[in-house]
């Protein structure tokens, strides 16, 4: 039997630890925007296989209420408020909804360990599930407004405004659905948050604002897509103000900065549990 030499075994990368005071530093941990792109990469791969049951059960019942909302509805600003939250209640149930649910049942099978071992920061997590949740409520958002537009009889010319509502208001609705699911102590609770989330966004966001009354109308401001459906609504008009589009837009996007702060503050809270 050959013995090995003690230097041998003390000797790291042509260091001696018993002079060099302790092990050799971990390497740099990774970058926001790389991190960002593989976790957006691999919850999209996750999630594909449940696409095609998601984007039809979000926009058939977008679509049902907007037909239901045709029997009372006739034309005028109320249309263009259902079309305009019947669009973007297609994002509150997968961003809204599902996310709190996913993140829920990570928080409670374990799965946070395996984020917190890995040297990828929390807003990257964050970010990226959010962005591929949000990645397949693009086609149902668009199939709802098409057919909104076609029942209440509005103009299809600004539904390009679309590209910058659906990433807007589901930043602010992902960050939300995270958070409730991050900071519920059992996935059930996290499950029933985002229900009453998406509820409260077919409530507020779908019937005419006009015709809730004044605490409800107080709710609705608090509610983060409604600025995403202010927006898309304004666009149906024959001269829309874009100034106040903007706006909007703007403060959807203050209120998706601040849901996605939240939510990264909850996770660095969940996985240090």
């Amino acid at each position: 039997m050959s013995a090995v030499p003690l230097e041998a075994v003390l000797r790291v990368d042509g260091r001696d630890e018993a002079t060099d005071g302790g092990p050799a530093p971990l390497g740099p941990p990774a970058r926001l925007f790389p991190a960002l792109s593989a976790v957006y990469r691999a919850q999209l791969s996750r999630a594909r296989v449940a696409r095609i049951p998601l984007l039809f059960v979000a926009t058939f019942q977008s679509v049902g209420i907007m037909i239901l909302m045709r029997g009372v509805v006739d034309g005028g600003g109320e249309a263009r408020a259902v079309v305009a939250g019947s669009s973007v209640l297609v994002v509150a149930f997968v961003a809204l909804n599902l996310l709190a649910q996913y993140f829920g049942q990570l928080r409670s099978d374990g799965g946070l360990d395996h984020y917190a071992t890995l040297p990828v920061p929390p807003a990257a997590v964050v970010l990226g599930a959010a962005a591929a949740y949000a990645s397949f409520t693009v086609p149902g958002t668009f199939v709802t407004a098409v057919v909104g537009c076609a029942l209440f009889g509005l103009p299809l010319t600004h539904l390009w405004v679309l590209v910058a509502v659906i990433p807007l208001a589901g930043a602010a609705l992902a960050g939300l659905g995270a958070a409730l699911g991050l900071l519920a102590p059992r996935p059930e609770l996290a499950t029933l948050l985002g229900q009453m989330g998406m509820s409260a966004a077919l409530l507020l966001g779908v019937l005419p604002a006009d015709r809730m009354p004044a605490p409800l109308q107080y709710a609705r401001d608090l509610l983060p897509s409604t600025y995403g459906v202010e927006a898309f609504a304004r666009t149906f008009g024959p001269d829309p103000d874009w100034a106040v589009v903007a706006l909007d837009l703007a403060v959807c996007a203050g209120v998706g900065v601040v849901s996605l702060a939240v939510a990264t503050w909850a996770f660095r809270r969940a996985a240090v549990r």
